[in-house]
């Protein structure tokens, strides 16, 4: 069965070209445009691992890290940063609520692609 990968993006443009390219992959993308909404379709969908952008309306990209790293029942779901903050302090931020990986925008699709492998690879 193909992973479930959640990708929460505000950007719709970028969620269909990162879907697009995983679907390539075989992985089964689900998306969100919020925080709000990406919490609730972790709760209801149980992916695999998630791809969350930092800044998001409602709820940012670390609250909602921080919200599923903490909770027992999904703590163990890779969550992967993709974000256009690149400051030292933001990819502390990252650490400080449990971020599997941290990648910066722009980025080379490819290296997104091999990091979700690993990932994914590490939870089997």
């Amino acid at each position: 069965m193909a992973a479930k990968i959640l990708l929460v993006d505000d950007e719709k443009e970028f969620v269909d070209m990162i879907k697009m390219r995983l679907e390539a992959k075989n992985y089964a993308v689900i998306t969100a445009y919020d925080g709000i909404e990406a919490l609730n379709k972790t709760r209801e969908l149980r992916p695999d691992l998630i791809i969350l952008d930092i800044m998001l309306p409602n709820l940012d990209g670390y609250q909602v890290c921080r919200m599923i790293k903490f909770d027992k029942t999904f703590g163990k779901i890779p969550i992967i940063l993709l974000t256009a903050l690149d400051q030292q302090k933001d990819r502390k931020l990252g650490e400080q609520v449990r971020a599997d990986a941290y990648i910066t925008k722009p980025f080379e699709p490819e290296e997104l692609v091999e990091k979700i492998a690993v990932l994914l690879g590490k939870n089997e």
